[in-house]
């Protein structure tokens, strides 16, 4: 019998150790964590674990099956990579982080219900904010909290269609949704994972954030968030069709946005949209194929993005900067780097003998083969992109183009490289061995990838590519610049907002500033005099200034001048108003 030992519980355990260790110490633990998970993942059998009984409902902590088998098996073998990549870090905080993060995506991966994927889903969403945040620079303060709030909103409609279902249904049970009997609830959960999955327009928050977080928290988040948000579509939305149009449509989006791109890391995560789109298309196409190949892709995917996270980081590590404008000549001095970095970048854009090619083009043949020859079409432009950018513009601008500048660089950590070459050899092998691959795939497709049109047809487009970067090399030039994506439309909310928010406050507090400017207190007291209701002595020693109300009337005059009186008075309005508001509709 097959033990199930939950990696979720291994990673969350080590977490709980690393915080009371000295870091020098606990270091040594999330890696021993993570072979832990590759051991436990690798010895599963298919089954049913982990179930126990909560306030009345029955949840299920461990479905084991050949589609969560896949994502688990990577997850763990990214873990351990991406632990051994951060080994010299000396920050307690990044590696418990880290581990908390791994924590939530196993356990989303081997839910089987509702309110067991949610409390996963969102430990992913707390515990990757802090991956940001922990660069500790004003930058990545800011986008760790946009990050956070716009997965704070997928956590809202995740959980409000959860919980709508079970109205509808009684059942809290995570199953696929047939397309032509989705409801509403079902819509809001996928909408809930679209945001995950960075789905145009929900995506803005990854090309902000990456490129933000620290440059271990970058490798382990190109590896997580978007895959178990892939997963979790192939598990409960395959066949929606607008899912294929969707994807196709990030896999174009996202190499447009990268090309003109100058930030390497941004560059990436563009294409992380991208990449991913090719997967959510799989998922919406549905047809065993498209299945198998979002499946493949999303394995090759997670290997060799975090292997261009690895060395896009090291160069942010070893030069302070990720900016291709800031860089360049870089090739005699880090050439290892160089090396790996660009088996990352024919792997991601399908060059055969490496893992894409044996991913992606599964996906493109189960598009043609279902008669979606224009997702297709897509697809196939958008790999276009994907070369010509990560595969050409980023590494000539960052190791070539110019002359060393001469900036010192940072010596790099040995377990860097080590990290590097493992990820390097898995892209190599899966291209030249992709059966290792297929054979962890949920369907059983006959799939040869190694057919003459499908090389020539890599080749081609790969060779064009390059010529088409040749003749156009000057004109592709990184500008050190801000590209504004669909966060422009955020902004222009947002504006709207504080100008509703803001015009009614500046009228009222105009009217206060202009009200003490030309009457003031001494007016109000004048009007006072003259009422029955007041001692008119004691009026007129304030209006002709006693130096006890000199100095009241200082006091007044000081906050007037100020502007702070016009605050609190602007202040207390706003909590009236509200109150009243309260009152009203309660």
């Amino acid at each position: 019998m097959t033990a199930f030992i939950h990696p979720s519980l291994l990673f969350a355990f080590c977490a709980l150790i690393v915080i009371f260790l000295p870091v020098k110490i606990g270091r040594w633990f999330p890696p021993i964590a993570a072979a832990l998970a590759v051991f436990s993942v690798f010895k599963m059998a298919p089954g049913s674990y982990a179930t126990f009984h909560y306030l009345g409902m029955t949840l299920k902590a461990g479905r084991v099956d050949a589609l969560s088998m896949v994502f688990a098996n990577v997850f763990a073998i990214q873990a351990l990579i991406g632990f051994i990549f951060a080994f010299h870090i000396e920050d307690r905080a990044q590696h418990v982080a880290a581990l908390m993060y791994i924590t939530g995506a196993f356990g989303s991966v081997f839910a089987a219900d509702y309110p067991t994927l949610f409390i996963f889903w969102e430990m992913m969403s707390v515990s990757s904010t802090f991956l940001i945040w922990l660069r500790r620079v004003p930058a990545s303060t800011k986008a760790g909290l946009r990050y956070f709030l716009f997965h704070t909103l997928g956590g809202l409609m995740l959980l409000g269609g959860l919980l709508l279902r079970y109205k509808a249904t009684g059942s809290w049970a995570f199953d696929p949704v047939a397309p032509d009997s989705a409801k509403i609830y079902d819509y809001l959960v996928m909408l809930g994972f679209c945001v995950n999955a960075a789905v145009i327009p929900l995506h803005a928050w990854l090309p902000d954030a990456y490129p933000e977080a620290t440059v271990t928290g970058a490798v382990f988040m190109s590896a997580f968030t978007t895959k178990t948000a892939v997963y979790v579509l192939l598990r409960g939305f395959t066949g929606f069709e607008v899912l294929g149009v969707m994807g196709t449509l990030m896999a174009l989006y996202g190499v447009f946005y990268a090309t003109i791109e100058n930030d390497t890391r941004r560059i990436l995560a563009y294409h992380i949209v991208s990449q991913v789109g090719y997967m959510v298309a799989g998922v919406g196409i549905g047809t065993a194929m498209t299945v198998d190949g979002a499946c493949a892709h999303a394995y090759a995917h997670i290997l060799y993005k975090g292997l261009l996270f690895m060395s896009t980081g090291t160069l942010l590590y070893a030069a302070g900067t990720s900016k291709l404008t800031e860089l360049g000549g870089l090739f005699k001095r880090l050439p290892m780097v160089f090396f790996w970095y660009m088996i990352a970048a024919v792997s991601i854009s399908g060059l055969p003998l490496f893992s894409g090619f044996v991913s992606k083009t599964m996906t493109i043949t189960g598009a043609a083969e279902a008669h979606h020859v224009w997702l297709a079409i897509g697809m196939e432009i958008a790999a276009v992109g994907t070369f010509l950018s990560v595969g050409i513009k980023l590494p000539y601008f960052a190791f070539f183009f110019k002359e060393d500048s001469g900036r010192e660089l940072t010596p790099i950590p040995w377990n860097m490289y080590v990290a590097m070459a493992a990820s390097g050899v898995l892209c190599f092998i899966i291209g030249i061995y992709p059966n290792l691959l297929y054979s962890l795939l949920p369907h059983a497709v006959e799939y040869e990838p190694y057919t003459a049109w499908h090389v020539l047809q890599s080749l081609l487009l790969l060779g064009f590519t390059g010529l088409g970067f040749y003749i156009m090399r000057n004109r592709l030039k990184p500008e050190a610049k801000l590209n504004l994506d669909f966060d422009y439309f955020y902004r222009l909310v947002g504006r709207i907002v504080l100008a509703v928010a803001r015009k009614p406050i500046e009228v009222i507090d105009s009217w206060w500033s202009e009200f003490y400017r030309v009457g003031g207190l001494k007016g109000l007291l004048k009007i006072a005099a003259g009422s029955a209701w007041f001692d008119k002595a004691a009026i007129d020693g304030v209006v002709d200034g006693s130096a006890y109300s000199v100095q009241r009337l200082g006091r007044v005059a000081a906050l007037t001048q100020s502007g702070r009186l016009q605050q609190y008075l602007s202040t207390a309005l706003v909590i009236a108003l509200t109150i009243f508001a309260l009152v009203w509709f309660l």
